[in-house]
């Protein structure tokens, strides 16, 4: 019986040859450089992740059209989507004297949010550029059509800041299962207006086309 023969196994150099340069590739590299310097390491690699703060005295209720953010306005048409990656909340300064929680909130938002505080310090992860999102706000009045559901994800105790931890946790992987898509805001906010509560809050986002 005669030997059969074939040609060598052969793998393709770049798993994606279109993608930008910089990018991890390789059959698996996508998936063995984020299994081995973080999950997000893709993204950040590709300069898509940036993220912000901003100091908040009195967070506002999620039901509140005024709020105080930060907050990320997607425009409609942009082509981006916003992935929340995650969101701190640092001690505050001031301890709130109205338990509750911290957390995300999003509704439909086609115009830019009114009377807007503008956060210019948007920071891109290994050089990127800047933001692709519309508005990156520490206040605005947001449109409440409808009403958003809360969603909780720090909770703040009634103790003074003297007395112990008045957040816990202080960091939230959300892991990208919050999107802002095109033509809507996200903000974080409260269960609660958190009276005389002085806090920082943090968000990481990646923005990814649609």
């Amino acid at each position: 019986m005669p030997n059969l023969t074939a040609p060598a196994l052969t793998f393709p150099s770049r798993s994606f040859p279109t993608q930008q340069a910089g990018a991890p590739t390789g059959i698996a590299g996508e998936l063995l450089v984020s299994e081995l310097v973080g999950k997000y390491s893709t993204l950040v690699k590709s300069q898509k992740v940036f993220y912000t703060s901003a100091i908040i005295t009195a967070p506002a209720s999620f039901v509140t059209a005024a709020q105080l953010g930060p907050m990320l306005w997607n425009k409609p048409g942009s082509g981006l989507d916003a992935h929340i990656l995650g969101i701190g909340v640092g001690q505050p300064t001031t301890a709130t004297s109205v338990g509750g929680a911290l957390g995300w909130c999003s509704a439909v938002q086609p115009t830019a949010p009114t009377s807007p505080t503008a956060i210019t310090a948007v920071n891109a992860y290994a050089g990127g550029g800047p933001s692709g999102m519309a508005a990156v706000n520490s206040a605005g009045t947001v449109i409440i059509l409808p009403t958003p559901i809360f969603l909780p994800l720090v909770g703040v105790s009634l103790a003074a800041t003297s007395v112990g931890l008045n957040v816990a946790p202080s960091w939230v992987d959300v892991a990208g299962g919050l999107i802002i898509g095109p033509g809507n805001v996200g903000f974080v906010c409260g269960s609660a207006v958190q009276t005389s509560g002085v806090f920082t809050i943090g968000i990481l986002w990646a923005e990814i086309a649609t």
